[in-house]
């Protein structure tokens, strides 16, 4: 299965675009305003393909210098348990260390927070809302 970087704008990011709506938007009744999209052209999009199949995606937003946030982590349905999100998150925090990263973190949903700690992530602050559902701010020191 390859893992690899996503061209904003690419065929494959119309595809990412579409899994995402599928797993992390639909189901809240959300969708993506143009200028949500337009914003990730300067983030890392990453993807893991079957041949053409976009399978699980993640995007890294720089936050300042040494740290990088972890958005938009999506498996397909039918993928989901199967180690596939595991591979792409050691993927983007290799990605991230690559790019001179230090810290990675992100706002989990709380029915994911389980397996970000199981991926060496600690859970920072309280419980918060975003997109209408409860999160937690997640950390993990990359170096």
């Amino acid at each position: 299965m390859p893992l690899r970087i996503i061209d904003h704008g690419s065929a494959e990011y119309d595809r990412m675009v579409e899994l995402r709506m599928d797993i992390l938007r639909r189901p809240l009744g959300l969708s993506f305003r143009p200028e949500d999209l337009a914003r990730e052209c300067d983030d890392i999009l990453l993807g893991a393909f079957d041949e053409e199949r976009l399978l699980a995606c993640c995007i890294l937003t720089r936050e300042d210098a040494h740290t990088c946030r972890l958005r938009q982590m999506a498996v397909a349905n039918s993928l989901q348990g199967k180690g596939l999100g595991a591979s792409l998150l050691h993927f983007a925090e290799n990605v991230a260390r690559d790019k001179g990263f230090r810290n990675l973190v992100m706002h989990a949903r709380r029915s994911a927070v389980g397996f970000y700690q199981k991926q060496g992530y600690r859970s920072t602050g309280d419980e918060f809302e975003e997109v209408t559902i409860p999160h937690r701010r997640m950390h993990k020191t990359l170096c």
